[in-house]
């Protein structure tokens, strides 16, 4: 059964102007592994933890850094997740999540689908 669904788009000029401006971003945004990819592996990123958070009803207080993209040796891409977002997963009882991630002509987009 879905629990829920999330999309999100990132402009990625716009995005490496954001982490240009205010670097402490990348740190709260990403995770150590995360942080040395390149611009618009980045942006997908983002957005995917975007449609992540979406797909769990957007609540409070959930961490940047408690969910990482991660790729398989074929570049297939998956959601690690820990501490506030796997605590609001299970409260809903999430037991998979897919993840879709896109970067092409300035755009990176990102579809999470919360399954349970």
């Amino acid at each position: 059964m879905i629990i829920g669904v999330g999309i999100d788009v990132v402009d990625i000029e716009r995005f490496e102007q954001t982490l240009e401006r205010t670097p402490a971003l990348r740190e709260r945004l990403f995770t150590v592994e995360e942080r040395g990819l390149g611009i618009a592996s980045l942006a997908a990123r983002f957005a995917a933890k975007e449609a992540l958070a979406k797909s769990l009803g957007a609540p409070a207080g959930m961490h940047w850094t408690d969910a990482r993209v991660v790729t398989n040796g074929d570049g297939k891409p998956s959601l690690e997740i820990g501490g506030t977002v796997l605590a609001r997963a299970n409260d809903l009882g999430v037991d998979s999540l897919h993840v879709s991630l896109s970067h092409d002509a300035g755009v990176a987009s990102a579809v999470v689908i919360a399954e349970g």
